[in-house]
């Protein structure tokens, strides 16, 4: 008889091999090949709603921060269908509660045409996101001297690693404010995720049923092992 969870062992393995992502922290994505990532989430803007100088104002400035950008990155549409079965209760339990006859209705009317919304289809919501890139210069040839020291001081090689992930966030972090503002000119507002809310969103993103049924826990509230 096949065991269960050697199979989900397996499937695990096998997905995490072809993920690129080796490490999330200080508010940064580490990939396999050396290279940072940030994540920023981007407000929207309702184009089709202003008036015909506002639409030009918004492709110059548009224009403008794309033509100051030196460095690549990824603008990245998230479609997802929207869960509002927790609103929904809470305005179950608000219409029980309500003494104000008017608002009671009201309520009661909100509720049902919310119901019937979600029953036409589902409930879609965007996230906007910009993924900014910095890959810093590695060198794979190591010289006897460097090889010796990783053999025998693997403290020091730690330590010269993180001086190196920390000069490489700050240049990151140089873009990221150069994002930031080139974004706020246009009207947008913008965020830097921190690691609890990265994790969430690559949790999410690949795997979208589990999470639907099972939330992520706060790092901060994770017990890890010496």
């Amino acid at each position: 008889m096949p065991n269960n969870n050697l199979a989900r062992n397996k499937v695990s393995a096998s997905t995490q091999r072809y993920l690129d992502i080796a490490e999330i922290k200080k508010d940064t994505v580490l990939i396999r090949d050396g290279s940072l990532r940030s994540v920023i989430l981007v407000s929207s803007i309702n184009f089709s709603l202003k008036s015909e100088d506002e639409q030009n104002a918004i492709i110059s400035a548009y224009v403008s921060f794309l033509n100051n950008i030196d460095f690549p990155l990824q603008i990245v549409i998230q479609s997802r269908e929207l869960n509002i079965e927790n609103y929904l209760n809470d305005l179950l339990i608000k219409e029980k509660e309500q003494t104000n006859e008017l608002l009671k209705m009201q309520t009661t009317e909100y509720i049902r045409y919310l119901e019937e919304l979600i029953a036409l289809g589902k409930i879609m919501n965007k996230h906007f996101y910009i993924i900014i890139s910095y890959s810093p210069i590695i060198s794979d040839r190591k010289n006897f001297l460097s090889s010796f020291i990783e053999v025998f001081n693997p403290n020091r090689i730690i330590k010269l690693k993180e001086e190196k992930f920390l000069q490489s966030r700050a240049k990151l972090n140089r873009r990221v404010e150069n994002v930031i503002s080139g974004l706020a000119s246009i009207g947008l507002n913008a965020v830097e995720l921190d690691t609890q809310s990265l994790i969430e969103l690559y949790y999410n993103t690949y795997n979208p049923t589990t999470s639907a049924n099972q939330k992520m826990v706060d790092i901060k509230k994770m017990r890890f092992k010496n």
